[in-house]
């Protein structure tokens, strides 16, 4: 009979050591939610990080879990998928530390198409180092290394993944646990290197980062909830949808100048051409709403079966398959 697993199964006994009203809270709820209804056990689970306040979550997972080096989780969780691909493979990294010094090995996990869960919690600060801006933070930003406002323009996180020809890409809230949950189970299930960006809200040096939709109501007017198969509508009557405007997008009301529900796009998530999903993904006010659940789902295939199809390929073709094979080749003899 197979197991059924709750959110307890995946929480650990260690204390969690994060700051009161931190994102990071909820988004550690819906993560041990979504791996109790994916139904994989907590020992066929590996959860990696790196450095930042985010990469303290495999101390609070029941899982097998890695706390590496700044910038490096992608690298080992890569390491970890094959060297065993029979793992569930999730990667926790905030904007700094994925996108700065690990953003390398993000594209590059990206473009192999490494059958690993990328979460990338975006707060758009560095929060364990106390204040200073990331990859993310909009121009303009003032913080404890930018106390004049930066004078760079930010990352946009489904700009490298689309640019590195990422296959799967997703949009959640922290706070928002029934989205969350349902993008990460999603997220799992794709084969395949996987990123859903995490809205995170840092309560103590960027607190406020992602108001518009940090609320229920705010994401009933600025956001809209993307499902495959579903026309494009939002609004807090879903009064609203998207249409084809050129080669852009427009937003129009339902009901005026005869629009219907039969204008507005359908999201199609496994379409090849990824130029629709960049649009959507780069979606921001005032004017558009804020694109979340699940934008990109395309199948590929992936690094680790490659590998291990590659090597049973060429054993096949070699008459020496294993290391015993090659010792016990030529001459032998047995001394007793």
């Amino acid at each position: 009979m197979e197991k059924k697993y709750t959110a307890k199964d995946f929480k650990s006994d260690q204390y969690v050591r994060w700051c009161p009203g931190c994102g990071d809270h909820a988004f550690l709820a819906s993560l041990q939610k979504a791996m109790a209804e994916l139904g994989i056990a907590p020992h066929d689970t590996a959860v990696i990080s790196g450095i930042g306040c985010s990469s303290r979550l495999p101390y609070y997972m029941n899982t097998y879990g890695f706390h590496t080096i700044h910038g490096r989780a992608a690298a080992i969780a890569t390491g970890v998928k094959v060297a065993n691909p029979e793992l569930s493979v999730w990667q926790i990294s905030g904007d700094g530390d994925g996108l700065a010094i690990g953003g390398n090995h993000f594209i590059h996990a990206l473009r192999r198409n490494i059958d690993i869960n990328m979460i990338l919690l975006n707060n758009r600060i560095y929060g364990l180092t106390k204040g200073q801006y990331s990859p993310t933070s909009e121009r303009g930003f003032v913080s404890k290394s930018s106390p004049y406002g930066t004078v760079e323009d930010p990352f946009r996180p489904a700009e490298l993944a689309f640019g590195a020809r990422g296959n799967f890409f997703a949009r959640c809230v922290d706070v928002d646990l029934q989205n969350s949950v349902e993008t990460l189970i999603a997220a799992a299930k794709h084969k395949g290197a996987s990123v859903v960006e995490v809205l995170q809200n840092c309560v103590i040096f960027n607190d406020g980062a992602h108001n518009a939709v940090a609320t229920k109501e705010g994401r009933a007017k600025n956001a809209i909830y993307l499902r495959h198969g579903q026309p494009m509508i939002f609004g807090e009557n879903n009064e609203k949808g998207l249409v084809q405007d050129g080669f852009g997008l427009k937003v129009v009301r339902l009901g005026e100048n005869g629009i219907t529900e039969k204008d507005i796009l359908v999201h199609d998530a496994h379409a090849q051409d990824n130029t629709l999903h960049l649009k959507l993904a780069l979606m921001e006010g005032p004017d558009f709403p804020i694109a979340l659940g699940v934008i990109r789902d395309v199948g590929a295939p992936t690094y680790n079966d490659s590998i291990y199809e590659q090597i049973a390929d060429v054993k096949n073709k070699k008459q020496t398959k294993s290391l015993e094979d090659l010792l016990m080749q030529g001459d032998v003899w047995e001394v007793k």
